[in-house]
Order: structure tokens, then sequence, then C-alpha cells
């Protein structure tokens, strides 16, 4: 392997002054270790459209072209001292230059392989090296491109599946990455920031064979891959070089999925006497393998989590009919807005995830819309969804438009009257990563980048997945739209009996019902069903909006009862809510027994709150998916008895996966949230997976449960942490129950439950102020006018 060393010009040397379409050197060079000779081209600089640049503009722009060209014994050609007998370097950078030049590309690797082909035609040729620079292809890089190396016998070859990560014979480099972070030892160096210089090596093999395509998998995506260590490094805070080199070869292996790395990390400002001091390392997938991140189904979980198929190229042949036996996967929008759009959204998922010839695999949250277009009409519905399909697109559009008919869309009137209100409408966002344009059906869809309410849903499932067209994420996409569109109206939603609950407008009230002789506050108070729908109503006048209803106490070393007797307790005074009160207030069951929560969704519960996460009885996740009700998944270890001694978490980052917070060791030890997020990640995983759409999940941080009073405290203080964008929890709303809870009476000395009131309201604004969505509380009409002043406080709409 050659050292970045040998091939990267050191910051300060003199460069020659670059000739238009001529090669700045061009000569002979003997290989003394394979005793052959060769013919070097260097830096060869031709204009052309490839890719991007670094704006991701499709334009032209300068690359360079370095070619090593291994050929017979020059002996013959010395002693005629003529070009006849050996290969002409002028006329072969003519060829060059012309193939480079006349010709667009999509991707480096493309342009290498067919200047290969071009430099082993020659007769004397036996290998030749291919090197591309694209001096433009990123803002903070001094280049980026792709170095091959063939003999004539391996050129037609094509890319192996598999293949050893230590014989892989090509690279994609990027060059003098800089970035700013807080890396070193000594206290001025944990005060500000410092540029440090990454170069990088990407091994691969690559496909040069005649039918190779101009085609980028995501793994090779530079573009990709740079974004991906940028955010890490610029948000971390390490000590030395050698953990943050360690943590950019591990996030771009695992996350990016990269075989094998080559890292280099410089600080230009580390000796006053040195150019740069850094360290360089190699790793493959090998080196993380007793990960969970590296295991095949999780791989292909982040894929789909961040809106990446696997590496499925696409040839004309698969445009039409597909073989059944090959999935595909796309990316599908959905909106209404007549009837009950929720239902029928609700509908539309149901036939695509009963069809043999679709399968949804993620849903996006959902989102409450102004018209666009034509405004004279209600607001919508919308949200987007993964399928994975066996269909082709066109039989996937026919398949669509059949759904759309089933469920009352006039199809002819839709095409009269385009963009006008309409019962379900489902279209084709994305589908793989294939470029298509017929009469009737263009992909990827060609409104993507103008419409907020696809763009919104798209960034919950497919974030980090780049246009194949407009050659950004659609995260990127989104961004540079609201620079635009800053006051879009769009909501966050959940629909819930009957109600569409924002969950930016405010914060919402959850009065807790303890149906339970032993629970540790109101025990025994509101076992008779007559006292319960009394307390209901109660709580409904002083500003309840939802009931929570539970009939097990979960307090420390509590003990269980059989489910038979849970359901005896709770879903009488369920039915009685519902049918003798009338009560139109959503219900919540709170149980993680999945026989428990079925029946209380039989008797008119709206919502189940599970404080396990989904975990003690898995089949709960079934039965929310099934009756299509949101689930909150609270965080939990152990059981009643034994969750207070299992208070012991992570204190660093090797004992936790890196996400994209790319938060440094320091900020994991002081902060307990980042290990909560992370273990109650896993249950939504679980959950989305079970068939739970994503916006019917809520989050709970689970303040008293297996947390020490400290801990609670810290998840208090850092909830913004858990809240953000920057989250293994990203977007999903949260829950925070800490109503007269143990850790509030230690700390104001209230040994009483009911003498904590003030306590928990100062948890309660603390907890709208980190972004909760929901307060789940034993006195509704207090902390009623706790949440109005924190609303007014800290949200934007009120």
């Amino acid at each position: 392997m050659a050292s970045f060393a040998a091939r990267a010009r050191a910051p300060n040397a003199p460069t020659a002054p670059a000739l238009p379409s001529a090669a700045r050197t061009g000569g002979i060079s003997t290989n003394q270790d394979s005793q052959a000779d060769t013919i070097v081209i260097r830096d060869l600089q031709v204009r052309n459209i490839i890719g991007v640049d670094s704006w991701e503009r499709v334009k032209r722009q300068p690359i360079g072209v370095s070619v090593t060209l291994q050929t017979e014994s020059m002996e013959t050609a010395a002693r005629s001292d003529t070009v006849t007998d050996t290969i002409n370097y002028g006329t072969l950078s003519k060829r060059v230059s012309a193939y480079s030049e006349d010709t667009a590309f999509k991707s480096v690797e493309a342009l290498a392989a067919g200047i290969l082909r071009i430099c082993l035609a020659e007769p004397r040729a036996l290998r030749a090296t291919v090197r591309i620079d694209k001096p433009k292809a990123l803002l903070q890089a001094a280049a980026a491109g792709v170095e091959i190396s063939r003999t004539k016998q391996s050129l037609n070859r094509p890319a192996l599946t598999t293949v050893d990560a230590k014989s892989l014979p090509d690279r994609i480099f990027v060059r003098d990455l800089r970035c700013s972070t807080i890396v070193g030892v000594n206290p001025w160096e944990r005060e500000a920031k410092q540029v440090v210089v990454i170069q990088l090596q990407l091994w691969v093999h690559l496909d040069t064979s005649p039918l190779a395509e101009d085609y980028v998998p995501p793994h090779h995506n530079y573009r990709t891959i740079v974004r991906t260590l940028t955010q890490l490094v610029e948000a971390s805070q390490y000590k030395t070089v050698e953990a943050l080199a360690s943590a950019i070869a591990r996030a771009v292996i695992t996350r990016c999925h990269v075989p094998k790395l080559t890292v280099r990390v410089e600080k230009p400002s580390a000796l006053a006497f040195a150019a740069g001091a850094g360290v360089e390392l190699t790793r493959t997938l090998a080196d993380y393998a007793s990960e969970s991140e590296a295991s095949a189904a999780e791989r292909n979980a982040q894929l789909l989590d961040a809106g990446i198929a696997a590496d499925r190229r696409l040839s004309l042949s698969q445009v039409v009919p597909s073989d059944s036996s090959r999935p595909h996967y796309a990316w599908l929008a959905l909106g209404s807005n007549q009837g009950s759009p929720a239902q029928q959204i609700h509908e539309a998922l149901a036939c695509l995830s009963q069809s043999q010839h679709t399968r949804v695999t993620n849903t996006s949250f959902l989102y409450c819309t102004p018209p666009m277009y034509r405004t004279d009409q209600a607001k919508f519905l919308n949200c987007a969804c993964t399928v994975q399909t066996n269909l082709a697109p066109k039989a996937l559009l026919v398949f669509l438009k059949s759904i759309e008919a089933d469920m009352g869309r006039d199809l002819a009137l839709a095409t009269q009257k385009r963009n006008g209100p309409r019962p379900i409408d489902l279209d084709i966002l994305f589908y793989d990563r294939l470029v298509l344009t017929t009469d009737d059906l263009v992909i990827p869809h060609p409104r993507i980048a103008e419409r907020l309410f696809v763009l919104f849903p798209l960034d919950d499932i497919a974030k980090d997945m780049e246009h194949p067209t407009l050659y950004k994420t659609c995260h990127q996409l989104l961004q540079l739209r609201l620079h635009t569109e800053p006051d879009h109206g769009i909501e966050r939603v959940v629909p819930i009996r009957d109600q569409l609950w924002s969950w930016d407008r405010k914060t919402y009230l959850m009065g807790i019902l303890n149906c339970t002789p032993d629970s540790f506050s109101d025990g025994g108070q509101w076992t008779n069903v007559s006292d319960a729908m009394a307390h209901a109503q109660g709580m409904v006048a002083d500003g309840m909006d939802v009931l929570d209803i539970g009939g097990l106490s979960t307090r420390p070393n509590s003990e269980e009862i059989p489910v038979p007797e849970e359901i005896a307790r709770i879903v009488p005074t369920i039915e009685a809510l519902r049918q003798q009160a009338k009560l139109t207030t959503p219900i919540s069951v709170d149980t993680y027994h999945s026989a428990v929560a079925e029946a209380a969704v039989q008797a008119g519960a709206d919502m189940i709150n599970d404080i396990t996460g989904g975990l003690r009885d898995p089949r709960i996740l079934q039965v929310a998916a099934q009756h299509r009700v949101p689930i909150c998944l609270m965080h939990m270890r152990g059981d009643a008895k034994s969750m207070m001694s299992l208070t012991n978490y992570p204190s660093d980052t090797t004992d936790l996966p890196i996400h994209a917070s790319g938060k440094s060791i320091s900020e994991h030890r002081r902060c307990v949230v980042y290990a909560v997020a992370a273990e109650l990640q896993a249950c939504v995983r679980k959950a989305l997976q079970a068939g739970i759409y994503r916006w019917n999940i809520i989050v709970d941080p689970g303040i008293g449960f297996a947390k020490t009073a400290a801990q609670d405290v810290e998840l208090l203080r850092d909830l913004p942490r858990f809240t953000s964008k920057q989250s293994p929890l990203p977007d999903f709303p949260v829950l925070v129950g800490t109503s007269r809870k143990k850790f509030i009476g230690k700390l104001t000395d209230q040994p009483v439950p009911a003498n904590r009131v003030y306590g928990t309201a100062a948890t309660c604004a603390a907890a709208i102020a980190g972004g909760c969505n929901i307060l789940r509380v034993h006195d509704v009409r207090a902390m009623r006018d706790v949440l109005r002043m924190s609303d007014s406080i800290w949200r934007r709409q009120l």
C-alpha cells in the first residue's frame, strides 16, 4: 500500500503551472521492484461535466488525469532513439484528453475505467494505473477522486461480489479535508476549535468490465461519506487524534459500509516547527464484526432508516416487469383531504402491506399541510413510506392507481382537475436509484424539491439519501426549501379518537387514574367504578387532554397480579366512561400485557402506555399495529423488584453505539440521556418492524424507573438532547411522567406524595422547556396552569 506521503504534495511545495489540455509532465521511469519499464503522464488537465462540483451544480469543471503504464522493455526504443518502438505519451495524452472532454460522466469511476481501456489498448501495455483528481469536488477538501489499476487480463472481469479486504486493488480518496474541532489535552486546546486535516482512502474493488454502468454505489459516494464524518468531527471534543481517527474509521465503516479504510488525521498547529503532526490507521469491516452494527440485519435496518437501499444497479431490462424473486425498494408519498383523511391513509397503507407485491418497511411521521397549487380546498394529511416490492416501476404505478380507484378516487376527474381534492393520492418518489423518464412516469418525482409536504416526510425516512439528479440529500433539499418558504404552516400530528393532535401547538396533559389498591400516591382511592368515573370527569373539567387508566402498580418492589385481575380492574371503568358518562376524551391504558391492552382497546381505549417499551410482552406491539392506536414506549430495565439495582449506565463511547450525534467521550460521561435514548431506540425499531406507524409512536425516558435521583435530575436537565435532531430519537414526541415521584420528595424533603405538587410543577416546567409533548400528572388543575404558562414561554406556536 502506498503511503500518503508518497502521493500527497507537500503543503508549501511549488507546483508547475497548469497547462490546458496538456500534461504537466510526461516521461519514462523504471520500476526496480517489478523490473518493468513505465510510461508516466502526470496531472493531465481536462475539462468535463462529471457529476457535480463543490456547490453541487452540474457544470464543467477541471479534472486531473494521471496515468502510469507498465510496458515491455524499452531497450529497443532506447537504442534507436525514436518513438516508433515504444508508447508515445504525446499521442496517448491526446486520446485520453479527447475521450475525457467529449463524453459526459456521472462518476469518476466510469471515466477512470474508460481511460484504462484506452491505455491497455496499446499493444505494448502490460498494466495501467489511472488516477482521477477532482479539485472542485468538495467545498472543504483539496480534491477527491479515484485510482484504478488493472492488467490486460483483469480489465474485462466484473467486480467481485465478495473480496478479501486485504487485496482490494482500487481506492477512492479525499485529499486535505479540513474540519474545525476541539482536540487536544492542553487547556488552551479545550477552549477553542482548531483545524484538523484529514486524508481518506477507501479501498474498494471497482467494476471495469464492459457491462459496468456509470453508477456510484452509496458506499462509494465520497460526498455522503464526507458529510457523515464532518458532522462527527465538528461535534466532537476528543483529547487525542488517535481517538478522533479511530472514531472516524468506525463511523465510516459501520455507517457508510466501506469494506476498508485508511484515514490520516493531522493537526497543522500541533508543533511550532513542523507542518503538522498526527496519526494514520487502517481499518476493515472485520475490525467491527463483533458489534451489532456490523451484523447484516443491523446494516440493512440502518440502510432503510437512512433511506438508502442496497446496491441494486438497474439495467434497461429491469424497467419492464421484473423477476419477482428480486425485491426493489420504492419511496412513496401518500396524501388525503377528503372523508376521514387519517382513515384513508391507514387503509392505503393496509393495501400496500397486504399485497403480495409490496411490503411496507418504514413510515414517516404524519403531517397536516395547507393545500398547494389550488388553495381553495381543505388541508391535507401527508406522509411517506418505504416499500419493498417485486414490481417494476410501471407495474408499481398501475398497482398504486388501482388502490386509488378502489378507495373511491375518480382517476378521469383527477386527470382533468389536477391538484384538486382527493380521498387518496399515491405517488412514486424514488425507485431504488433509478432515473426514468417516460410519457406516464418520471422517477424521481419531478416536483420533490418544491414540495415541503413531501420533503418533511422524506426527511424522516430518507434523510441522507441523495437525489440522483439534483445531487443533494433529502435533508439538504428540505433545508433549501425552508429558506424560501419559512412560514409553511405544516404541522406534525397524530390522529387520536376523532381528534388531530398537533405536537407543535401545545403540550398535552395526561391525567392519571389508578384503579389499584397499592399505587404509591393514590392507591385504593379509585378502585370503585363510580368513584373512578367521578374523578375522571373532574379531571376533564380541569383541562385534561387524555386519561391514563392503570390496573397494576409499578412502583419499586410492587407485586404483580394475574392478567385477568388487571383486566377486571380497568375494563369496567373504561366501559362505564364510554357508555354511561359518554366520555369523548381519549383514554390510554397503562399496561405492559398485550391481553390487557387488547381488552382495553376493544372496550374504548385509544392509546397504549407500556412502561417496558414493548420488551416484557412483545405481542403488545402487534396489538397497537392491528388497532392502529398510538403507543408510548417507556425506557425501563428489569421489573418492579429489580429495576433499582440496574442503574449503571455506560460511562464512555466504547460502551455506546455512535449515532448521528457524534458526541465526545466527555459528553457521554456526564449525560445519561444518550444511554437511555440508545436503548429506547431499539424499542422504537422493533415497533416499526411490527408495523406500527411512526406517527403512532411516543417515547418516554422513564424518570424514576431504573434511575437514581441524580439520574432523574440529569434526564430533566438534558432533556433537550433527548428531543433534539441529533438524538437517536429525532422528532419522536416525548411523554414525561414526574408527578409526585420519590426523587421530588427526596430533594424537597416531602415524604408524603400528595405534598409534592410544587416540586412536580418545577419538573413539569423543566420538561416543557426541554421539548416534552405530554405531561403525565395527578394534579390536573394545578399542572394545567403550569403548562399554559410554560407553553406561552417556550413554545413557538400557541
